[in-house]
């Protein structure tokens, strides 16, 4: 009886055999020869890209904000040269506005992996009110100003011809009639004072820190997956209503990067003189106004977890010198990771 069994099964396992031949002489195996004219990728190839992959994991936060920053200044520098080169028959002063507020937008969308930052004011806000890990502040500034100095260098290669017609060719001045320095980085209207200048710099952080911590307060109203577009709205309403008189900087990264390029391509060193050597203002302004304003939400808003929430601010926790303490301001050591 079995005799029989073996005999009726065997034809089928034949036929299994053969569409199995048939299926493997259409298609290539791992293991199967590759003539040399095939397109299939070899094993370095494949290797290689593996490789660039852990490369890109690993500096998956520097890579977004770089490339975040880059995108708002591609459209904020281009916004500025556009209305100045024309003189002003290609946009006024609201399109730059409308400029900064695009080019924060589409630089948080870029930048989504590491929290689109784009600011390193933003981001020492984040290490001192919620948790962002301290080793990863000196890699987002780092990122966010190379990314505004490429910006800036793609910009001036783009408008070159521009600048030269506007300005003749070669010269590049800072003040003046047919100045273009402004294009790149701010510079403070000429009946500013000095403590008019950092003031006005600290008001427009502050409003921009206050809130951003409102807009991702999942507590509060927020914005959730609108966030982009909420701070779109946020920097427009900034540089329409506080730009005038400092051209609203709030971040280092943002003026100071195009400052050192537009120094570098020739507008020489009074990039650094103008406005009683202002370059200083929007790089330590901002780090004051997005702290206060940082402070002040989570002080008469913010119901989690902040140092301002804990006994005496937090300030202790400053003279702990442990790793579980420094990681961040307000997590505690057990749950804390670096």
């Amino acid at each position: 009886m079995s005799t029989i069994k073996q005999a009726m099964a065997a034809p089928d396992r034949a036929n299994e055999n053969l569409a199995q031949k048939i299926e493997m002489a259409g298609s290539f195996s791992h293991e199967d020869p590759v003539s040399s004219n095939s397109s299939a990728p070899s094993d370095e190839g494949h290797e290689e890209l593996l490789a660039w992959s852990r490369i890109r994991l690993t500096f998956r936060d520097a890579f977004s904000e770089f490339f975040g920053t880059f995108i708002m200044l591609l459209f904020g520098d281009g916004v500025v040269a556009q209305v100045v080169l024309s003189e002003e028959t290609k946009g006024n002063y609201q399109s730059i506005s409308w400029g900064w507020g695009l080019g924060v937008m589409l630089g948080v969308y870029v930048a989504g992996k590491s929290g689109g930052h784009l600011n390193p004011a933003v981001t020492l806000a984040n290490c001192v009110f919620r948790g962002h890990p301290w080793h990863k502040f000196p890699i987002y500034a780092i990122s966010q100003i190379l990314g505004a100095m490429a910006a800036a260098a793609v910009v001036y290669g783009n408008y070159i011809s521009a600048i030269d017609a506007f300005e003749g060719r070669g010269v590049r001045t800072v003040t003046g009639p047919t100045a273009t320095a402004g294009i790149f980085c701010t510079y403070p209207a000429e009946f500013m004072t000095r403590t008019g200048m950092f003031f006005s710099e600290i008001v427009a952080s502050t409003i921009l820190q206050f809130v951003i911590f409102a807009l991702a307060d999942g507590g509060n109203t927020g914005a959730g997956a609108l966030m982009p577009l909420a701070l779109f709205f946020l920097i427009f309403g900034i540089g329409a209503c506080f730009g005038w008189e400092t051209g609203y900087a709030i971040n280092l990264a943002r003026d100071f990067g195009p400052r050192l390029v537009s120094y570098m391509v020739g507008y020489g060193h009074e990039v650094w003189s103008a406005g009683g050597y202002y370059f200083w203002i929007p790089m330590v302004a901002p780090f004051f106004g997005c702290l206060l304003g940082g402070f002040l939400y989570d002080a008469f808003i913010y119901e989690g977890k902040s140092p301002v929430n804990t006994p005496m601010l937090g300030l202790p926790r400053l003279f702990q010198f442990r790793r579980s303490v420094w990681s961040n301001t307000y997590q505690d050591p057990m749950s804390s990771r670096v």
